[in-house]
């Protein structure tokens, strides 16, 4: 099977205070030992995949470099970087090749770039159509920059566009939401994606807020019960808009499914290569089903080259992550091929756990498929817990 290729590019141009990913503002001098580093990895992908006693393939029909800000690296940089996959990998004619961008970054020598390196897809973390919100967790753009980028986008043949918007944002309202969704909707994007403000302290903004402060506007952030409604309302107007929900936060035009994600929820075999870049493979032996490793989340100590932590997947690791990660998808899961997978026992075994989440109105099934209900999706966490705590069964 194909393998789908992640590249971590941790630069940012400034931290938004909400990002809890490993990511930063850095000295562009570490750029070029990050890209020295990566291509690196990338050459020795079989060895360590061998190491880590996982199934290597060299082709490849999915790519995503994220972050961090991608388009922040040097052209001749972020070209090494695909010069160096492109080496090492089978990249198929018709892959997803898709690049994160803050708006505001494509400059016409970078969007030359891109079309260079292959580039169909471009997500952009717009977050806000409202100025107000957008510079207040310290976004650089505004609404004139992102309708620009995406015109801009569409001259030079890149239609494949994904809208990032952010629910539960310092100062948003009601009326800015829907504004924010009437903006996103009129650019005619094939793809949206609506995430949830997470509050946790590995964020400023989130770290503010549990402590109850004021710093990074924490206290005009809405409550919960609002931003729940936001995504509520998300939902129904992109559906309405022919912006159909395929999983938990990612809505698409009809074909415009990111074929990257889907390799995470459907469980298939990817490679990461940066800082903090996972990676899965179908386990080289019988002992696991799969087999997970990472480099560290720290910049320095990943270009220094520290080891990977590795996890093996075991058949019964596997099969809760069938769930919640199956269950993320609005088509929901398939008991029938979870049966052929596992067996008919296992599936029998998990029938109870399953019927109370039916009866609590949190999934539904439909024949042999069951999918979280509108209302499990706001509390899937919840959820996806009850499958990992159950009794083990598969072994």
């Amino acid at each position: 099977m194909p393998l789908g290729v992640y590249i971590s590019v941790p630069f940012c141009r400034t931290k938004c205070s909400y990002c809890n990913f490993a990511s930063d503002v850095f000295s562009r001098a570490v750029f070029e030992r990050y890209v020295d580093r990566v291509g690196a990895d990338m050459e020795s992908a079989q060895q360590t995949a061998t190491k880590m006693g996982g199934q290597f393939e060299r082709a490849v029909d999915s790519v995503y470099l994220g972050g961090g800000t991608p388009t922040v690296l040097e052209i001749a940089q972020l070209e090494r970087v695909f010069a160096a996959l492109r080496r090492q990998f089978d990249v198929r004619p018709a892959a997803e090749v898709t690049v994160e961008c803050a708006p505001g970054t494509l400059s016409a020598p970078m969007l030359d770039s891109l079309l260079r390196c292959g580039v169909n897809r471009v997500s952009l973390g717009v977050q806000s159509f409202v100025d107000r919100e957008a510079a207040a967790v310290g976004r650089l753009h505004n609404r004139a920059t992102v309708l620009d980028d995406i015109s801009r986008l569409r001259a030079a043949g890149i239609a494949n566009i994904n809208i990032d918007l952010i629910a539960g944002l310092p100062h948003q309202t009601a009326e800015s939401w829907d504004f924010s969704l009437t903006e996103t909707i009129a650019t005619g994007a094939p793809h949206v994606s609506v995430y949830m403000l997470e509050v946790d302290e590995d964020s400023r903004l989130g770290s503010e807020l549990l402590a109850g402060g004021t710093r990074y506007h924490a206290h005009f952030v809405p409550d919960e019960d609002a931003v729940a409604d936001f995504y509520l309302s998300a939902c129904e107007r992109l559906n309405a808009a022919q912006i159909a929900q395929y999983e938990i936060s990612n809505f698409a035009r009809q074909g415009f499914d990111s074929q990257h994600n889907l390799k995470y929820w459907t469980r298939q075999p990817y490679l990461g290569f940066g800082v903090d870049a996972h990676s899965m493979l179908a386990s080289s032996t019988t002992d696991n089903e799969a087999v997970r490793f990472a480099p560290p989340d720290s910049l320095e100590q990943y270009v220094s080259g520290a080891d990977l932590k590795r996890s093996a997947v075991s058949g019964q690791a596997a099969w809760e992550e069938s769930f919640f990660l199956g269950l993320r998808l609005t088509r929901g899961v398939s008991l029938a091929e979870l049966s052929a997978k596992f067996g008919e026992e296992a599936v029998a075994a998990a029938r109870v756990l399953i019927a109370e989440l039916v009866e609590g109105g949190l999934i539904e099934q439909l024949g042999d498929c069951i999918r979280l209900t509108p209302g499990g999706r706001l509390l899937s966490n919840e959820v996806f817990e009850r499958f990992i705590l159950a009794e083990e069964i598969v072994r």
